[in-house]
Order: structure tokens, then C-alpha cells, then sequence
């Protein structure tokens, strides 16, 4: 299984406690699967609000493969103008 690193933004960082981690998963569905294993509902609900980018392309669906140490961004929606 890939490792993937992991980054949070503002409200997803809050919810998961942790700023940057490294997690085992090969696609995108499995990667929310492990986060929402390891830091628990708080974190599912800020994730349906969340874009997903993997090395700066957004992902959503969860059949997507990644690759091995792939960077993906866990973005909540940012207000401002």
C-alpha cells in the first residue's frame, strides 16, 4: 500500500488535531477511510465540506489510485472575496 502525506488546512487541521501526516492508501476512498479511522467523526464532517488535492490536481472520486508519496491538501472552503 502507498504512503501518502497528508496536509490540513485551517478547520480540517482543527478537526484532525495535526497539521501534516503520513498515511497508507492507494486511493482516494481508502485515504478518507484511514483519516476518518484515525480522528473520527469531527473529521468526516469538515471532509464533506473539503476539496481534495493530490500534488495540486483536485480528486474527489474515490476509485482515483495514488501514487506512492503523493502529496494531498485537505482543503475546507475559504469565505473572502
Amino acid at each position: 500500500m502507498n504512503h501518502i502525506i497528508v496536509r490540513y488546512f485551517a478547520g480540517a487541521a482543527e478537526a484532525a488535531g495535526v497539521e501534516t501526516e503520513a498515511l497508507p492508501a492507494a486511493s482516494v476512498g481508502d485515504l478518507i477511510a484511514v483519516m476518518v479511522g484515525r480522528h473520527g467523526p469531527g473529521l468526516q464532517k469538515v471532509l464533506a465540506r473539503c476539496s481534495l488535492l493530490a500534488d495540486g490536481v483536485y480528486v474527489r472520486d474515490e476509485e482515483t489510485t495514488l501514487a506512492d508519496g503523493v502529496t494531498v491538501d485537505v482543503l475546507p472552503p475559504f469565505a473572502g472575496g
